[in-house]
């Protein structure tokens, strides 16, 4: 079985968007999906077969005030309003609809991560959990602390998945992949730096979510050993790696249009590694041969 993972990054997650949709046009398949944060709504446009759908979300409706910004929080109590994204926008008769229908007559598993609040652990949700009209499970992955109030569904608080598995090839493995193409969208090698803005976070947050603000200063620990587990599984051929050069200046809250265009497109041309990887035979089976 041959997986797919999409570990997010806010706006970044314009590059992941443009591996996806260059993978749709070239009708590469996965039989697994996971994604993080963003990278969920990524694989949920992917997966419906909804070409260059997630690009604007990125692009053209995070430059409006009622996604990002003060209107944002006056509306929601959140610098990022996700229920603007996955509401007002993402809902039958919104202006970019998922097409629900088609992501749940999909071939391709899908599985979305976020975080509970209270246990800092990591939930999988399954595609037959998620409700049409009613993308509550999008919104506990990506929901940024301190940028976002706590998402609730079904009575648990989340928020966003990477801060318990911020690139879940292990859960890809575990549920029965043999091999997974990882998108990140920081260069091949970048390191998180100890004592990041997000570290100093921990702090204040810890005060409502002790579990949150536990994970949030690990940050740095807990990304950069799951990227080196990464890069072992990928010198093993067990995974490839798909990053940008750069991220042409893009953060997770940048507002670039530009930019972010750039990052998409450094996707698209990304994906030609992906068909050159999925050619090759599994080690173990040239060990065989």
């Amino acid at each position: 079985m041959i997986g797919i993972l999409d570990a997010g990054g806010g706006l970044r997650a314009a590059f992941g968007a443009g591996v996806l949709d260059a993978c749709l046009e070239k009708g590469i398949a996965f039989d697994y999906c996971i994604g993080v944060s963003a990278g969920a709504a990524n694989m949920c446009s992917y997966l419906s077969g909804q070409h260059g759908r997630n690009l604007p979300f990125y692009r053209d409706y995070s430059q409006r005030s009622a996604y990002l910004g003060l209107a944002a929080f006056h509306h929601s109590h959140s610098v990022l309003d996700l229920d603007y994204i996955y509401g007002t926008l993402s809902n039958e008769g919104g202006e970019n609809p998922l097409d629900y229908r088609a992501l749940l007559a999909s071939a391709g598993h899908l599985k979305i991560v976020a975080t509970e609040a209270e246990t800092g652990n990591p939930r999988y949700f399954d595609k037959s959990e998620i409700e049409e009209n009613n993308y509550g499970i999008l919104k506990a992955s990506c929901c940024l602390p301190v940028v976002c109030r706590a998402a609730e569904w079904k009575g648990v608080q989340y928020f966003d998945g990477g801060l318990s598995d911020p690139i879940p090839f292990r859960r890809a493995f575990s549920d029965g992949c043999d091999r997974v193409v990882a998108i990140l969208t920081r260069p091949y090698g970048w390191r998180m730096e100890p004592g990041n803005r997000e570290e100093r976070m921990g702090r204040p947050m810890g005060l409502k979510y002790p579990a949150v603000g536990e994970l949030l200063k690990r940050r740095s620990q807990i990304y950069n050993h799951a990227v080196g587990a990464l890069e072992f599984e990928a010198a093993r051929g067990r995974v490839l790696i798909v990053a940008p050069d750069d991220c042409c200046g893009v953060d997770v809250l940048t507002k670039d249009a530009p930019n972010i265009e750039r990052l998409y497109e450094k996707g698209r041309a990304s994906a030609d590694r992906i068909e050159a990887f999925l050619a090759q035979k599994p080690a173990s089976a040239q060990q065989e041969a």
